[in-house]
């Protein structure tokens, strides 16, 4: 068991179970768990919205509480956006994720629950977690889908597992070649008369000279504004 277990309890909506299958996907979670789905099961519309997740609907067991959906679990998350008069540590999903990995790098299984569209979970259910976890949402409108919980809690465990891709290596100009591009870019606005008046002079060179190094240019991009200079200066030619 080495991903965490999704526990959707009492779902109302098929279409929303069929949206949480496909967000587990997304981010390569399969285990998801039933407890007495409103509508029962196996539902069409969940297939319908799953979009090429239906294995995650396939191979979800179906149970009748949360006491047996949990039962061979060794730590358990309970998902709820509102304040509890339970004691427990209260964690953001990244931080229960990585909890998660390191409970089950230890040979632990984790589940995590997720309450019904309309009310969340009961503080019955609240009860048999370990921990908390929320997100700070807006206090005045702290209803999360239950599909977009999911999708939270679920990219938060694979970014804790899964390393973002590295962007390429750029090769950076140095700073004589952005010197030079400045003094091109003076001589060019210099004869165009745009340092004006002259007792401004110093101190709009100094501002291009600023600009230019807050860029962070690319030896490409410093020949592409030495080309722009030079095309931008040629002589138009004469009309015959």
């Amino acid at each position: 068991m080495t991903q965490p277990t999704f526990i959707l309890v009492r779902p109302q909506m098929g279409e929303n179970i069929g949206g949480a299958a496909r967000a587990m996907l997304n981010f390569g979670l399969e285990r998801m768990r039933l407890v007495d789905p409103r509508d029962g099961w196996p539902n069409s519309r969940a297939v319908a919205l799953a979009s090429g997740a239906a294995r995650v609907l396939d191979n979800a067991g179906l149970y009748g509480s949360v006491a047996e959906a949990v039962g061979d679990c060794t730590h358990v998350y309970a998902t709820t956006a509102r304040g509890r008069d339970l004691t427990k540590p209260v964690l953001t999903p990244e931080r229960a994720m990585a909890e998660a990995r390191a409970v089950i790098a230890e040979g632990g299984k984790v589940g995590v629950l997720f309450g019904p569209e309309r009310a969340g979970l009961e503080n019955e259910d609240v009860a048999r977690a370990h921990a908390i976890v929320t997100v700070p949402v807006n206090p005045d409108f702290f209803s999360l889908n239950l599909a977009q919980c999911v999708l939270l809690t679920a990219y938060e465990w694979r970014r804790q597992t899964e390393p973002l891709a590295q962007a390429p290596e750029i090769e950076r100009a140095e700073a004589i070649e952005v010197e030079k591009l400045g003094a091109h870019f003076e001589q060019r606005l210099e004869d165009a008369g745009f340092f004006f008046p002259p007792t401004k002079a110093p101190g709009m060179k100094l501002a291009l000279r600023n600009m230019l190094s807050r860029l962070a240019l690319t030896r490409a991009d410093v020949q592409i504004f030495h080309g722009m200079l030079r095309q931008l200066t040629r002589p138009l030619p004469k009309d015959e």
